[in-house]
């Protein structure tokens, strides 16, 4: 009988059910979509419902286990987004629904979190950027909204250690996930007293840290026949999907990762992060890797949500499949500059706009500007992260829709003068999750050494004939 781990994926527009084996080869997936909810309290705000979440990981579940008669299952482990939990009591129960990342409830502690605590000071302890979905500003809503709450609370727990806690019966927090709290010291691994003592929130309201590979518990029966699955099953640690994503994407230390979609994010494994610099640039922010003693800082950016604007403007009328080819093949024609057409692509300044337009201007110019812009932006994030982390790209690694679109990757390698190597994998969160959970049951002595068994397949794209001309048109970029 072969063996099998169980990789339950709550994402944000899926939850999914994936059994892996020791290879890294997916043997049986099965995934359901999955959404937030109007808060009834106003219809604006957006909440999960757990109990939701719960029976579609459920109703996966008893899809794949069928399939997998022949295999014994060695292992289950959960991932999920970050940031979002809740309180609950001693038994476990919620006292609050789960404030949804996508709800705007938080802005206003965002605007104001001067009141309680430096902006600025905020990210270089913990690292995390300012962004209005952090959990600190959770608590503090909570704590400005439902003060009473606190004193029913027995813990506060997110939204992986949840589910965790529906498996075993056991309270745990995941290190991952509380890496995208902003209640963290970094730099310590630990949650800052500092911080915690600016909002009044005592250190004993989220359990013991537990770290990726670490075995949580074993399935009780009551989840075991929700799920279809025998009770007494290890459940392993993971947490957060995106620092399992970087580790399944195969990355090394000081390896590059670019996940390119509807926003760019820029992310790299390193073992020093200066953190005092991240608050002067948006979108910084810096996670703990999966690794204990290592860091994810990254930077992030629209990207293809641009592009998608200009198909809109420009290419009406056709399906978005199509529309994407006819816009390769018309910007192949266009030369490096774009016919002097330049784009500004800080959307969300007074700055942003377009330079150079003429009564010759097509629209194969507009979309060659902007492949080139976000390629100089990328340039110039690259740079900055290698200054954050004191390292020296040799190579990037490309993930993510974008990477699908082959004149977009020349540029990037063009602009960039370094090698482009886009993975041929699209279950890298599910993979890195595996990777740990192979490790926690003992059947490899380390993460690596599971991941050394999966076989990863890249596409290369090198610097071209139009690497010198970007070099000179970066140079103008940068000085506009």
């Amino acid at each position: 009988m072969q063996d099998v781990v169980l990789v339950l994926d709550c994402g944000a527009t899926n939850v999914r059910a994936i059994a892996v084996d020791s290879q890294g080869n997916v043997i049986a997936r099965e995934s359901t979509p999955n959404t937030s909810e109007p808060d009834k309290a106003n219809s604006h705000w957006h909440i999960w419902s757990l109990d939701a979440i719960l029976e579609r990981l459920a109703g996966c579940c008893r899809i794949i286990i069928p399939q997998l008669s022949s295999y014994k299952i060695r292992a289950i482990t959960v991932t999920t987004f970050g940031v979002d939990g809740t309180l609950v009591d001693a038994k476990g129960d919620l006292l609050y629904p789960i404030i949804s990342w996508k709800c705007p409830r938080t802005t206003p502690i965002v605007e104001n979190i001067e009141h309680y605590f430096s902006a600025e000071k905020l990210q270089t302890i913990s690292g995390v950027g300012k962004f209005n979905f952090n959990t600190l500003y959770k608590l503090i809503w909570l704590k400005e909204n439902h003060s009473t709450l606190y004193d029913k609370a027995h813990a506060w727990l997110f939204i992986s250690s949840l589910i965790n806690y529906r498996l075993t019966g056991v309270m745990s927090t995941d290190r991952t996930m509380a890496g995208t709290s902003q209640l963290l010291n970094i730099h310590h691994e630990q949650f800052s007293g500092e911080i915690l003592d600016a909002i009044s929130i005592p250190e004993s309201l989220f359990p013991e840290l537990v770290y990726a590979g670490e075995q949580i518990g074993t399935l009780i029966p009551e989840a075991a026949k929700k799920l279809n699955l025998p009770s007494g099953i290890p459940v392993i640690s993971s947490g957060h999907d995106t620092q399992f994503a970087l580790f399944g994407s195969g990355a090394d230390l000081n390896q590059p990762i670019l996940s390119s979609g509807t926003w760019e994010i820029l992310m790299v494994r390193a073992s020093h992060v200066n953190t005092h610099i991240l608050p002067y640039y948006a979108g910084s922010t810096c996670e703990l890797d999966a690794r204990k003693g290592i860091f994810n800082p990254g930077l992030q950016w629209l990207a293809s949500g641009i592009l998608e604007w200009i198909r809109q403007l420009f290419w009406q009328g056709i399906s978005p499949s199509e529309a994407y080819l006819q816009m390769i093949h018309e910007a192949l024609s266009v030369p490096p500059g774009a016919n002097n057409l330049r784009m500004n692509c800080r959307l969300l300044t007074s700055e942003a706009g377009w330079c150079g337009i003429t009564l010759d201007t097509e629209r194969r110019h507009f979309y060659r500007a902007a492949l080139e812009a976000l390629g100089y932006q990328l340039k110039q994030n690259l740079s900055l992260l290698e200054k954050i982390s004191g390292f020296h790209a040799k190579e990037l690694v490309l993930v993510g829709g974008g990477s699908r679109n082959h004149l977009w990757n020349q540029i990037k390698a063009d602009i960039l003068n370094l090698p482009i190597k886009v993975l041929n994998e699209s279950e890298t969160t599910v993979l890195g999750a595996s990777f740990f959970a192979w490790f926690g049951v003992g059947y490899y002595k380390s993460s690596e050494q599971a991941r050394e068994q999966f076989s990863y397949h890249y596409e290369l794209y090198t610097p071209g004939e139009h690497q010198e001309a970007y070099n000179l048109l970066f140079k103008n970029f940068i000085q506009e």
